[in-house]
């Protein structure tokens, strides 16, 4: 079950199919990518109460775990390292944004909502043959 989750079973998709995603995992990764770099370069601004405060914990740890989601967490899902984990963060980030800082506005929030969807959808569909999980899927050599 943990083996399903961690390394999906969208290795035995076509290629044709996991090129797209590999291509949806390159763009949309590299696009989150960028305001997290944003708010990395403005970090100092931001933690002394220029970022919003949904979850209660402060301007600079909220900052931070945009960040983590928005770099790191972005990364991973580049590059299909623990695909379906490293989604989380990025989700729940633009979770938070559409509904605490967007009001729930699809006219205030679109990007927001857009991300969020497109990596649902990607969290779904799995990481594809071309990614690392799917390389440790075979070098473990998992039958589903």
């Amino acid at each position: 079950m943990i083996y399903n989750f961690l390394f999906s079973h969208s290795l035995h998709e076509g290629k044709r199919f996991s090129l797209i995603l590999l291509a949806m995992r390159i763009v949309f990764g590299l696009l989150l990518m960028m305001h997290g770099f944003q708010k990395l370069s403005a970090f100092s601004m931001l933690a002394n109460g220029g970022f919003p405060d949904p979850l209660g914990i402060g301007s600079a740890a909220s900052a931070s775990l945009a960040i983590f989601a928005e770099l790191l967490c972005s990364a991973a899902f580049i590059i299909g390292l623990l695909y379906r984990l490293s989604t989380i963060p990025m989700i729940f980030t633009l979770l938070v944004a559409f509904v605490t800082v967007h009001g729930g506005s699809v006219a205030e929030g679109e990007l927001a909502f857009v991300y969020l969807f497109v990596f649902i959808f990607m969290y779904v569909l799995g990481a594809g043959r071309y990614s690392v999980d799917a390389l440790i899927a075979s070098r473990l050599h998992y039958k589903d």
